[in-house]
């Protein structure tokens, strides 16, 4: 028999869900309503005069080779983060499950990266990598391949996509590995009485029930390659050399702080709001249609 719980306090309710309220008109809807009215306005530099463009800010943006490009190297950008992370990170999570002996450690060990700030995991790749100190770069040298990143534009894109792999890969893990724990073994057993390898296994019965998952991981990995990349991209390149690391997020940032213009760059978070819903409307119509089926 079922209990109905209920609250005797009618307020009570709305004071418990108040702070998250709060918190969300704060950080998401006051900045978002302030980014679509600026994205009508043009503003100058100081901010002084405001004048209404309507879509002019829009249109100024697409017909922007620099913006076209920073979209193109987005896109290269989170396509290759979000591929990388989520294949290291379930090829670890599987081998990270079939660890009896130590298993604890493993994972707590695999865990700690995202605890790592991403300014401070760029920084920690940069040194890694730097031209004249790094230990890697110095070992690419003995090896008789000559690492600039400060020169060569897509050993920048490298540097970048590795840092914020290595950042990503953690979260990937954890969201994995439950998903594996939570595999029914009889079926496992059952494919392997029936003569299934190793791999076979995989690939016909864990890979597909972990498909959910994956599709789940694959939106917020995209979403963080879009936003939460901006620390690494800042601390290492600064959007370098070239323009070739300049992703969207960074280039929101130095248009609005570095080239004064406030009404493209809030222009261009509109469409990166946008892209965000999207991604998100797309992920809970999958998710519904999976529940549903």
């Amino acid at each position: 028999m079922r209990v109905r719980v209920g609250y005797s306090n009618k307020v009570l309710p709305y004071l418990l869900v108040a702070p998250q309220i709060v918190v969300t008109i704060v950080f998401f809807l006051w900045p978002a309503s302030q980014a679509l009215y600026q994205s009508v306005q043009r503003q100058d530099p100081f901010g002084l005069r405001t004048r209404f463009v309507g879509l002019e800010n829009f249109q100024a943006i697409f017909e922007d080779p620099g913006y076209l490009h920073s979209l193109q190297v987005t896109a290269v950008f989170s396509l290759a983060v979000a591929a990388l992370a989520l294949g290291l990170a379930l090829l670890l999570a599987v081998s990270a499950d079939r660890v009896i002996r130590g298993a604890t450690v493993y994972k707590t060990l695999l865990i700690w990266p995202y605890a790592v700030a991403p300014a401070v995991a760029g920084v920690l790749w940069m040194f890694l990598f730097n031209p004249t100190i790094g230990s890697v770069a110095f070992a690419l040298k003995a090896l008789g391949y000559d690492w600039n990143h400060l020169l060569d534009g897509g050993q920048a894109m490298v540097l970048v996509v590795l840092a914020a792999t290595w950042k990503q890969i953690s979260y990937n893990f954890i969201f994995f590995l439950a998903g594996l724990q939570a595999i029914p073994k009889s079926l496992i057993e059952a494919a392997a009485i029936d003569g299934a390898g190793r791999n076979r296994r995989f690939w016909t019965i864990i890979l597909p029930l972990l498909s959910p998952t994956a599709f789940f991981l694959l939106v917020v990995n995209v979403v963080y390659a879009f936003f939460d990349t901006f620390g690494i991209i800042h601390s290492v390149t600064s959007g370098g050399p070239a323009r070739a690391t300049e992703i969207l997020v960074y280039k929101v940032y130095y248009d609005a702080f570095e080239a004064l213009d406030l009404g493209g760059s809030a222009a261009q978070s509109v469409i990166l709001m946008a892209i965000v819903i999207t991604l998100t409307v797309v992920q809970f119509r999958w998710i519904e249609r999976r529940v549903h089926y």
